[in-house]
């Protein structure tokens, strides 16, 4: 297992300076499902860190990188988020196993020693996602299945943005201390997520992107409301959403990501909209 990459904290100032190398740098994470191996970027905004877990024959292990988290065990002060968006797989916790289908969730409590991550057919392996924040309690590890969550179903065929969102981490389904993730589904011939727009300065996010067909992009928008940018996402690539900085995107045709947050509350309508005659 490694740390591929740390990510500091950008000033809305200085991004406004930055190119399309400069903003993919910062702000995208890609190569999270190379097979057979886990891959991590640990940010500095909400001290996210954001993973991939491609096990094939071999299971994975989750260990920590004691000079990036600081301690033993990757989750001694930290709680995980797991979704599945591979084949079948198992995430194993201090020797409780949890079977993990499409779409499945799991949330892993702070202070879990052994996280062990397996496919169980390497020809169709897992992919599972992970998102992790700092944590101050311990609560219970809990499998989420999709059909358990809590849905809504938003939006308009005629505005293309027509929806459902599945809430998954979340506090109606499960206990956690500030991570609070779901999955977001666009219908087929529906392109747009989060339009009208929204920031929440209490609060970062981290999206996932995945159910991109290989020749088809999402063009995620970022940056102040004033001061807008792009970057062109990818299958399986996420991004990483400053509390400052819009978030919302569209596609060459309908996809699917997974939202995660992390902040000062785990309250999922804390936003604050952004009209549309505000966005430069």
């Amino acid at each position: 297992m490694m740390i591929t990459d740390v990510r500091q904290v950008c000033h809305p100032e200085a991004v406004r300076q930055f190119d399309t190398d400069a903003l993919r740098a910062h702000f995208l994470v890609d190569g999270l499902f190379d097979p057979g191996t886990i891959q991590l970027t640990y940010s500095h905004i909400e001290r996210f860190v954001i993973g991939g877990a491609t096990p094939l024959a071999t299971p994975l292990r989750l260990e920590s990188d004691r000079a990036t988290i600081g301690s033993a065990n990757f989750l001694d002060r930290r709680e995980l988020g797991v979704f599945n968006i591979g084949g079948p797989g198992t995430v194993t916790t201090d020797g409780a196993v949890h079977a993990l289908g499409p779409r499945d969730a799991l949330y892993v409590a702070m202070g879990t020693t052994d996280v062990v991550f397996a496919s169980d057919d390497p020809a169709r392996p897992a992919k599972f996602y992970l998102l992790s924040t700092p944590a101050h309690a311990r609560h219970a590890t809990k499998v989420v299945r999709a059909a358990e969550a809590k849905s809504l179903v938003l939006g308009d065929q005629a505005t293309a943005n027509r929806r459902t969102i599945t809430q998954m981490i979340h506090p109606d389904v499960v206990t956690s201390c500030q991570l609070v993730m779901g999955m977001t589904q666009l219908a087929e011939g529906n392109i747009w997520n989060t339009m009208p727009c929204h920031v929440h300065d209490r609060r970062s996010e981290v999206y996932l992107y995945f159910d991109v067909a290989p020749d088809a992009r999402v063009i995620h928008l970022m940056g102040n409301p004033s001061e807008t940018r792009h970057l062109i996402v990818a299958d399986g690539e996420a991004v990483i959403s400053p509390p400052w900085s819009i978030h919302s995107g569209v596609g060459t045709r309908a996809y699917t990501f997974i939202w995660g947050m992390g902040g000062d509350n785990i309250d999922y309508t804390d936003m604050d909209m952004v009209a549309m005659d505000q966005l430069r």
